[in-house]
């Protein structure tokens, strides 16, 4: 699909310059009529022009010229001072040309105007073909310019809203490999996201920062995504596990941080994170490492709070669901020992407040 701006749509670029909007400055009456009548003839329908240079910026607010005429030596103000006047303008208006229009043959008149913001100049006496040549060259240059940024503008979007379907992709897919390890123990598969929710919670609670908890409440449904790797037989068994089949449960919190494992993803880092550390308790007695207090990261501190409340409160194959109250008694004494203290207070304030914790409003 060709721009309006492509060399093969001469009609379409011819429209859009001889539809520009243009101001003219000068303070001798016989230079503005004859400017306007070259331009008129040349097929300009939009023109605008002042004798009096202290209209300039009320003319400019009104009209917001594509290209501005500019005489340099008036009355009042010269076309210094209106340069100076409009610098603001000019920087935000991306490419909008002024062609100044000067009898000062001086090198440093036509260096400071430059410096000011002007694109071009018109020597007096005009060049009737110059005058039209020049202003047609200006305002092709600034409508394609213009149609770059559009363009960039228009590309930059685009990524964005590629970027945002990738990041949705790669949620969801995080998403469902969660589901498809909580499916191995829970059939409801809500396991997974009241996790997720409560650890939310709880980070929201302990003062983390907005991206923080949505780390968390990203990154906490994958914490048994390793179960993945444990047989069905031991993992749903209904009966008391052996020492054996208990090791090999354990194995779940290294195989989840293995898939996780080597990620440059700060949500896939995270889950890792919990993945191998949401077994370990505060007093030092858990699992894989034995790690105690705060060598035990916070986000698996978290996790192991929210996923310990939901296995208590919640039906699995292999045990019978607590009641709240009795599972908020049960934190209150494990926390400091099976638990971060903090958390479990924090916990505990959650639930008085009435939050969700058991995945219903």
């Amino acid at each position: 699909m060709r721009s309006a701006l492509d060399p093969a749509n001469g009609p379409a670029v011819r429209d859009q310059v001889l539809g520009a909007r243009i101001l003219i400055v000068d303070d001798q009456a016989p230079n503005v009529r004859l400017l306007q009548r070259l331009l008129q003839a040349s097929g300009y329908r939009e023109i605008r022009t002042t004798t009096d240079p202290r209209s300039v910026l009320a003319l400019y607010g009104e009209l917001r010229p594509d290209l501005l005429l500019l005489d340099l030596h008036m009355p009042y103000k010269n076309g210094y001072t209106i340069l100076q006047e409009l610098a603001d303008h000019l920087a935000a208006e991306r490419y909008l040309p002024v062609l100044v229009l000067t009898a000062d043959s001086m090198t440093e008149a036509r260096q400071k105007a430059l410096a000011m913001g002007a694109k071009d100049f018109l020597a007096k006496p005009f060049d009737i073909v110059e005058v039209v040549l020049r202003i047609r060259n200006l305002l092709e240059t600034r409508f394609r310019y213009l149609h770059l940024e559009q363009q960039t503008r228009d590309l930059e979007r685009q990524v964005r809203a590629r970027t945002r379907e990738l990041e949705e992709a790669r949620h969801e897919i995080l998403d469902r490999l969660a589901l498809a390890a909580d499916y191995r123990d829970d059939n409801t598969g809500e396991h997974t996201r009241r996790v997720g929710q409560i650890s939310g919670l709880l980070a929201r609670a302990v003062g983390l920062g907005r991206s923080q908890v949505e780390l968390i409440r990203r990154a906490a449904p994958l914490h048994d995504v390793g179960k993945i790797g444990i047989p069905d037989a031991v993992l749903t068994k209904p009966a008391p596990l052996t020492p054996d089949e208990f090791a090999l449960v354990q194995t779940h919190t290294t195989i989840g941080a293995r898939i996780l494992s080597g990620s440059r993803v700060a949500l896939l880092r995270m889950a890792q994170e919990i993945a191998l550390g949401h077994h370990e308790r505060w007093d030092g007695t858990g699992y894989p490492g034995g790690l105690a207090g705060e060598a035990i990261p916070l986000s698996a501190r978290i996790v192991a709070l929210a996923d310990a409340f939901d296995a208590m409160t919640h039906v699995r194959p292999y045990k019978s669901a607590v009641s709240v109250p009795e599972a908020m008694r049960y934190v209150e004494r494990a926390a400091g020992t099976h638990f971060d203290p903090a958390l479990g207070k924090a916990l505990l304030a959650l639930a008085r407040d009435g939050a969700a914790l058991t995945g219903e409003e």
